[in-house]
């Protein structure tokens, strides 16, 4: 099964990728604000998240339901 954004577009490693929603990052006070491009992101085995780094957080984790293709 393959990755796909809010909008059904096919996601592949090192697409950049923007948020469609205000994301709070669990363990932290940090709020990741709707419109955040996200560069080379990276897929998973699980195909509706995605591995990205974000340069307040390490290691973060996004599903796919809440990015867009950039």
């Amino acid at each position: 099964m393959e990755s796909k954004d809010a909008n059904g577009n096919s996601l592949n490693d090192g697409d950049t990728v923007v948020l469609i929603k205000d994301l709070k990052v669990k363990g932290t006070s940090v709020t990741i604000k709707r419109g955040t491009s996200i560069k080379n992101i990276r897929l998973t085995n699980n195909p509706r998240e995605i591995d990205c780094k974000f340069k307040k957080v390490k290691g973060l984790v996004l599903k796919t339901e809440f990015v867009k293709k950039n």
